[in-house]
């Protein structure tokens, strides 16, 4: 199988508007949870979430481009220009034909849905703007992303709740080692802070009213976010070819499915899900030096997650550093695993951890190193990043420094 690296990396989410922002929002612990400014806000239980600050669409798309994009679209777009700018890629037509795009998300426009229910139930008309469909449809980014650069290989949209953006970077790995393109833009993204989007999730009990604290004792739930991340995957050898800077090899994936419950997860599968990406990355487990937990700040998801760790890594799993980057940008569903491979990046390139942040207080339960509040300087030669999804859809990817 061909070797895969990634060449370019672009994000929009609550801690930048850029790869550079961001980490240095990760080194710095900050937090970006806060009051939600979305319509309706006093009709929610909830009223905090994690949104992007100062984005003004108008500076980004014309105003006829814009008809076209749900604000998960934006995002994925916004991201996709800053990975492509990096990796350096010319797209030529033979190239055209073997670059795709597979993105993960859960919602898809969510934004498009939420107005146009209002605009039919609330309002009273009987006719929506033309492209609702197009706007709100799961694959709009994807589509998005392939007709601005060019991309005529294989692509399609994921949707596995939480775990999205982890499933699609898993797939484009897995055509670009088969042979079936030379590069692939692949991440995810969500927006789905609007009012229905939030009172939906309101809905499972699970969301916390004042902070994320993930495995700090003192855990209420989860806080939503909302943005994404893009990469540039390409076959190392067609990286090598073109003299591209790598900034990792993207060494293995694994995924499982629980079969056990739509909304609890269980034990059984994120551990053999975690143990079919060290073994196709040919990696032991003594190996890994950072873990990018799914730690969502429920009391069930991080319980489970923590016994999941000891399982796989036994006594060492309390020595890893283990953080949620969720306590700073909030659960971002569908795209939320791709902002997270952004830490990753960090512990590889610069060598520095991030942190969970809000931690208060121990749990007795939970023997982890959890990198609290603070980061920290780390010789990190293999990441690996966690997704557990509702539905008990988990997918796990691995890294390895590069050289």
């Amino acid at each position: 199988m061909k070797r895969v690296v990634i060449t370019g990396a672009g994000t929009l989410n609550p801690l930048g508007a850029t790869l550079c922002e961001t980490w240095a929002s990760m080194r710095a612990g900050r937090c970006a949870i806060g009051p939600l400014t979305c319509r309706d806000v006093d009709r929610l239980s909830v009223q905090i979430g994690a949104e992007i600050k100062g984005f003004s669409p108008q500076e980004h798309f014309l105003k006829a481009k814009l008809s076209h994009l749900d604000r998960f679209s934006q995002i994925a777009l916004v991201a996709a220009r800053q990975a492509m700018a990096q990796s350096g890629l010319a797209v030529d037509a033979q190239l055209a034909l073997r670059a795709g795009v597979i993105l993960g998300t859960a919602g898809g426009g969510n934004t498009t849905v939420d107005d146009n229910y209002r605009a039919v139930y609330q309002e009273g008309k009987n006719r929506v703007h033309p492209f609702v469909v197009p706007r709100l449809m799961h694959n709009a980014a994807t589509s998005h992303l392939a007709m601005e650069f060019g991309f005529k290989g294989p692509s399609f949209t994921i949707s596995t709740a939480c775990a999205s953006s982890n499933h699609a970077m898993g797939q484009a790995l897995q055509l670009l080692r088969a042979g079936a393109a030379d590069v692939m833009l692949t991440g995810g993204s969500e927006a789905m802070l609007c009012f229905g989007g939030i009172k939906a999730w309101e809905g499972l009990r699970v969301m916390a009213q004042e902070s994320c604290r993930p495995f700090s004792r003192d855990r209420s739930g989860m806080v939503q976010g909302e943005g994404g991340a893009v990469f540039v995957f390409e076959t190392l050898e067609h990286a090598q070819a073109r003299d591209a800077e790598i900034l990792a090899e993207v060494a293995g994936f694994g995924m499982s499915s629980d079969a056990s419950d739509i909304v609890m997860p269980d034990l059984d599968g994120p551990v053999r899900a975690i143990r079919a990406a060290l073994d196709d990355a040919k990696v032991a487990p003594e190996a890994v030096g950072y873990i990018n937990a799914h730690g969502t700040g429920t009391a069930a998801n991080d319980h489970i997650e923590a016994q999941a760790l000891h399982a796989v890594f036994g006594a060492r799993a309390a020595r890893i550093p283990v953080s949620s980057t969720k306590s700073m940008h909030g659960h971002l569903i569908g795209g939320t695993s791709a902002v997270e491979l952004l830490a990753c990046l960090m512990a590889l390139r610069d060598g520095v951890v991030a942190p969970t942040v809000n931690h208060r207080e121990p749990d007795p339960d939970i023997d982890l190193d959890v990198v609290p509040n603070t980061s920290r300087a780390a010789e990190v030669d293999v990441a690996m990043s966690n997704a557990f999804a509702f539905g008990g859809l988990n997918a796990v990817l691995v890294l390895k420094r590069w050289p």
